[in-house]
């Protein structure tokens, strides 16, 4: 059975979660001032490492294969945030 964990992100280039096996990170969003990350997670899947980088715009690209997950804005827009899961 599935169900839907939150993770809190640091602004920070790149930043390492564990998470259940198999998660399908959803989206990344503000929640009460503070960026988060929802994903689908099968509780009883065994922890694995997962790498989450925070690009600014105008910022450079994460090194590697990188994928979309989503972008989150702050302060009325003024910074935006652009969130890839980085694949090794």
């Amino acid at each position: 059975m599935t169900t839907i964990w939150k993770y809190a992100l640091e602004i920070a280039d790149r930043q390492t979660l564990q998470m259940p096996a198999g998660a399908r990170l959803l989206t990344a969003q503000l929640q009460h001032g503070h960026l988060a990350l929802w994903a689908e997670v099968d509780p009883a899947a065994e922890p694995e490492d997962r790498t989450v980088a925070i690009v600014g715009t105008g910022n450079p690209m994460p090194a590697g294969e990188a994928e979309y997950v989503a972008t989150a804005q702050a302060w009325i827009g003024h910074l935006v945030w652009h969130v890839f899961e980085v694949r090794p």
